[in-house]
């Protein structure tokens, strides 16, 4: 029994550490920051911009594949080698940031 419940634990906490790990491996941290501006937004200032937006997954998915300019003013973010489900995966990581 306790090896199960540790397995759900683990389960339930995975795809948060897998999405931080992504962000690092994808370079998404040289730009980006939980709590502070860098170069682009804070995480939690992306989360707070869009909290209960039906479509922002899919739009900040599309956002961190192809790049934009002008949400969060004038300097561009490039697109990134990302692929369809990574870009989802780290956008719903994002979103969840409080």
């Amino acid at each position: 029994m306790k090896a199960l419940i540790a397995l759900l634990a683990v389960a339930a906490v995975s795809p948060a550490f897998a999405s931080a790990e992504l962000a690092g491996k994808k370079n998404c941290l040289a730009c980006h920051a939980t709590d502070k501006k860098l170069v682009g937004p804070s995480y939690k200032e992306v989360a707070a911009k869009y909290k209960g937006q039906k479509d922002a997954v899919a739009m900040l998915a599309t956002k961190i594949q192809k790049g934009g300019v002008g949400v969060w003013g004038q300097v561009p973010m490039p697109a990134n080698n990302v692929t369809p489900d990574e870009a989802k995966q780290l956008a719903t990581w994002v979103l969840s940031i409080k």
